[in-house]
């Protein structure tokens, strides 16, 4: 019997190594696929597409703000991994009362860190862990060569939001080179209205590709609304999963500013 505290600072008990895992959270679902865990989850979001093989074959239990409680139940897991903004308090509690479950809080790349460690731990994964996160702080470092943008990362549209500085996207920005224009706004996730955004005057507006699916259209208006800055779609998914996705940020963030200096 092994007790371990989550990220928000609530303790778990584990009897034993866990063995039937259920991940309310897509990053953490490829976390869990690349500690090499695969036969030990038994059940996944409708949202957690990575690993493919994965998302084909393990039993969904739901959404992440509307899972399946009794179908969770059913599948009467000795873990369950759940996130303090992505899940909502009222199922992480109604889970609790029958199930150990251990919830993350990762505002930035360092909570990222250190959730992959914890998770490492509470799987006995550790070696595996501690591989991922060596890479990642090796590679993760900011561009020392790179002219840092004024820079507006949309999330959603009607109405447009963007994200502060107590965010991940925010942290992994400043990794891409990017400063963050909205940084110090009182609310994570700050609503713009066009005339703020004129004001603000970005040389770049990074449009994600999650939660909102930016089309064309929306970078067509976006151009007319700043024409002199830069429009460019961004993967949502490099910016906002805080697991072992974080592996893949580097080249992607090289990608990116082949592409903007190539177009600027």
């Amino acid at each position: 019997m092994v007790e371990y505290t989550d990220q928000t600072g609530k303790k778990i008990i584990l009897n034993k190594t866990p063995e039937r895992i259920v991940s309310l959270v897509p990053s953490v679902t490829e976390l869990l696929y690349d500690l090499g865990l695969d036969g030990r989850v038994a059940g996944i979001t409708k949202f957690c597409i990575h690993p493919e093989l994965w998302f084909r074959n393990i039993t969904k239990v739901g959404g992440t703000k509307n899972p399946g409680l009794d179908k969770i139940r059913s599948l009467n897991p000795d873990l369950i991994i759940a996130n303090k903004e992505e899940n909502r308090k009222e199922d992480v509690d109604a889970l609790a009362g029958d199930f150990p479950v251990w919830v993350s809080d990762v505002r930035n790349t360092t909570q990222a860190l250190q959730m992959i460690s914890d998770i490492g731990n509470l799987t006995q994964c550790h070696e595996k862990a501690a591989e991922i996160t060596h890479s990642i702080r090796e590679s993760l470092v900011p561009s020392s060569d790179w002219p840092a943008r004024k820079t507006i990362y949309l999330i959603w549209w009607n109405p447009m939001m963007a994200v502060s500085s107590d965010t991940f996207i925010h942290d992994m920005m400043r990794c891409a080179g990017f400063e963050n224009l909205t940084a110090s706004s009182p609310d994570r996730y700050p609503i713009l209205s066009e005339s703020q955004i004129k004001d603000l005057d970005p040389d770049l507006i990074l449009a994600s590709s999650e939660p909102f699916p930016f089309k064309d259209e929306h970078l067509r208006i976006l151009r007319d609304l700043v024409p002199r800055a830069q429009i460019l779609p961004v993967d949502g998914e490099i910016f906002s999963w805080y697991g072992s996705r974080m592996l893949k940020a580097p080249a992607y963030f090289n990608w990116l500013r082949r592409e903007l200096s190539a177009s600027h």
